[in-house]
């Protein structure tokens, strides 16, 4: 009769043979050298062969302990993530935004997503610059592609190409009739940190003058044009709800594909926690993406 398998054991065993030695093995698990060789030779006892061959200076893999390591190593994974996910269930998920994003995109959805996951909790952090450190358990990210770092566990999936629209409050002062790109850049401009307008006033070449009103987040700008302060540029995805709701018009368009993309990043080693994963799939659903 086959005697139980202790899966702390197993575990044990697993960490040794990754690490070809006990003491570092105990250390990894906080254990003494001790209990590490106890486990394993209760291990070897209970399936009657010998898994390690013992030296000196470490030990190494017998054939029937590679073979064994080989089998056992991805059920074990599964149920260390399977695990995981289970204690990262409770914690609220973190959405590390942009200002303007979290302000413009993410604040209005609130209610629609606690319609749907009512037993998930949120947290944002505003992300202005590139990620400084991996995205954590129940943690994603939302940024535009020059802040997202080249790394390979960050998995990522585009959620629309950037196109800029020039927009303004219904009743800004302007000539009747569909504008020229020339008439618009004689209106008060209001531009972000990005200098969007005094970019595309350089490559047209306008004499000028133009009138530049200066912010350092895309929802000042677009708060400044929704009070009647002038025209500003910005993301279709930040201002699709307030063209809808009649407070800004479009006046603009820029006619070329800039290549830019916005993402959604998170990290593969906690991709599979269910309530990072729902998340997930809510912004995608949100910006009409397929499912992952």
């Amino acid at each position: 009769m086959t005697k139980s398998i202790n899966l702390n054991a197993l575990q044990i065993f697993a960490m040794a043979a990754e690490l070809g030695n006990f003491q570092r093995a105990a250390d990894a698990l906080n254990l003494s050298h001790g209990a590490v060789s106890q486990r394993i030779k209760g291990l070897e006892e209970a399936l009657g062969t010998r898994l390690f061959d013992r030296a000196a200076r470490g030990v190494r893999l017998t054939a029937a302990g590679a073979a064994y390591h080989d089998e056992i190593a991805a059920p074990l994974a599964r149920i260390e993530a399977a695990t995981r996910a289970l204690h990262e269930a409770d914690r609220p998920i973190t959405f590390r935004v942009g200002p303007s994003f979290a302000t413009r995109w993410l604040m209005p959805r609130l209610a629609r997503f606690r319609a749907a996951h009512p037993d998930l909790s949120i947290t944002t952090d505003v992300q202005e610059t590139a990620l400084a450190h991996p995205l954590g358990p129940n943690e994603l990210a939302i940024l535009p592609g020059e802040l997202v770092p080249k790394t390979r566990d960050l998995e990522l999936r585009p959620l629309v190409e950037l196109s800029f629209l020039a927009v303004c409050h219904p009743d800004l002062p302007r000539p009747p009739g569909a504008l020229s790109l020339a008439q618009i850049l004689a209106l008060p401009l209001l531009q972000d940190a990005k200098r969007r307008w005094e970019h595309l006033i350089t490559a047209e070449g306008f004499p000028g003058p133009a009138t530049l009103l200066n912010f350092d987040r895309s929802a000042l700008a677009l708060d400044a044009a929704r009070n009647g302060h002038g025209v500003a540029m910005a993301p279709r995805h930040l201002i699709d709800d307030a063209l809808a709701a009649g407070d800004l018009v479009t006046l603009w368009q820029a006619p070329a594909p800039t290549g830019e993309a916005l993402y959604l990043c998170w990290t593969s080693e906690h991709g599979r926690a269910r309530g990072l994963r729902r998340t997930l799939g809510w912004v995608l659903a949100e910006f009409g993406q397929p499912p992952l």
